[in-house]
């Protein structure tokens, strides 16, 4: 059985094939009476309306580009981050007809594989996520003059919208709490350095404790479960005496309470703890994990919709979604 065209919808309405191209396509230069007759058509033929053939007409394809600088195995791993962000965009995108179009690009291969595909017009615009210092796409796609939004402040000086929380202003609560329940030794395990939020968060840490003249303790880890243990191992090696931790996030933070308890260290007795992200498995932790709250899906929809105001010429000021300290039995 043959597709009915836009001729046949024409044929059946009575009107001129310009007029159902407009109202397939949502324009609003018909009168209702047009419309529906029109639209009645389309239903009784069963018509289905040619996406290849609108998108050459209006230059859009309706798909928007999520580029996770991440490898697979980081991706699709227990960080419920990017599941999260991922979902959140699909569902704000799917509301305004649009799709996400998932492009992994944590190798000079995948970003080469990404940038192509970009410039070969088959999306509307860009959404960073998860960028690392030394990551060429933000500079590469602002050369190709696409839209493109940033999931966190870049990493390198380029002019990118973004949406990002206040995570200085997120740790620094955190350490102020370490410090109110009367902890004096405060570590740090910190997030990537080559990340915003890994130096932002370490960043806010520092100024609580200059500003209470205490000394820095700190350790590096990559925002995974296992380089938590590992740097809390370190912190314990170099500093037996420390008695709080602050981890850049919770999956770092879960991380660091096992290799505590696997040291003899009790929490929040001997130890206190606070994460970052408030995820899921925050509230399941033994005991229950004191850390800041962001929301991933929050922050993901209000990426989507700077990225829309972006293609509509609206603005492109940064957006800063809040924080908030949640205070459980880990501190």
């Amino acid at each position: 059985m043959r597709r009915p065209t836009l001729e046949a919808v024409a044929a059946r309405a009575g009107v001129s094939r310009s007029t159902v191209s407009r109202v397939v396509n949502g324009q609003t230069t018909v009168t209702p009476d047009i419309r529906e007759m029109v639209l009645r058509a389309v239903e009784e033929l069963g018509y289905v309306p040619n996406g290849a053939a609108r998108n050459l007409v209006t230059q859009r394809t309706n798909s928007v580009a999520l580029v996770v600088s991440e490898s697979p195995n980081r991706v699709f791993s227990d960080d419920p981050m990017f599941s999260t962000v991922i979902r959140s965009a699909s569902i704000e995108l799917e509301a305004v007809n649009m799709q996400v179009v998932l492009l992994l690009a944590g190798s000079p291969q995948s970003h080469a594989r990404a940038e192509n595909y970009i410039a070969g017009g088959h999306v509307d615009g860009v959404m960073l996520v998860s960028s690392h210092g030394a990551d060429p796409l933000p500079v590469a796609l602002t050369r190709l003059r696409v839209p493109v939004v940033s999931y966190g402040r870049p990493a390198v000086p380029v002019a990118i919208p973004y949406v990002d929380n206040d995570n200085v202003g997120g740790a620094a609560v955190a350490v102020r709490h370490l410090l109110e329940r009367g902890r004096r030794r405060i570590a740090t395990i910190a997030g990537p350095l080559d990340m915003i939020a890994g130096q932002d968060r370490l960043t806010g840490y520092r100024q609580v404790l200059q500003d209470s003249d205490r000394r820095s303790i700190i350790a590096v880890g990559d925002f995974t479960r296992e380089s938590g243990a590992v740097a809390m191992r370190q912190l314990l090696a170099d500093d037996p005496e420390l008695d709080a931790v602050f981890a850049a996030n919770d999956l770092m933070a879960i991380g660091a309470m096992h290799a505590l308890r696997q040291a003899g260290r009790r929490i929040p007795d001997d130890v206190a703890i606070v994460g970052y992200d408030d995820i899921e498995a925050a509230r399941y932790t033994d005991p229950p994990l004191t850390t800041v709250h962001t929301s991933h899906a929050k922050q993901a929809a209000a990426m989507v919709r700077l990225l829309l105001g972006l293609l509509a010429d609206g603005p492109t000021d940064p957006v800063i979604m809040p924080t908030e300290l949640v205070v459980r039995s880990s501190s």
